[in-house]
């Protein structure tokens, strides 16, 4: 190689690597999407009830609400 051509090829090299720090900086410039309000996923209520003041699920072996503390029935 002579020295224009590695000249060149260094050009190109640097050019290619600014490129690429431009569309890394772009990338985390774009704000991300919001996440879906509930999720895709079934949630399992097994083991569990719910507590007839405020709705909250819990363990079967609680006696009383870990939310609002209402004693849970039987």
């Amino acid at each position: 190689m002579d020295q224009t051509t590695q000249i060149l090829a260094l050009v190109l090299i640097a050019a290619l690597g600014i490129v690429a720090v431009l569309m890394i900086l772009r990338r985390d410039r774009v704000a991300p999407e919001e996440p879906p309000a509930e999720s895709p996923f079934a949630v399992a209520t097994e083991g569990m009830k719910r507590c007839p003041s405020c709705g909250m699920g819990n363990l079967v072996t609680d006696d009383n609400c870990s939310s609002c503390g209402t004693r849970l029935p039987g």
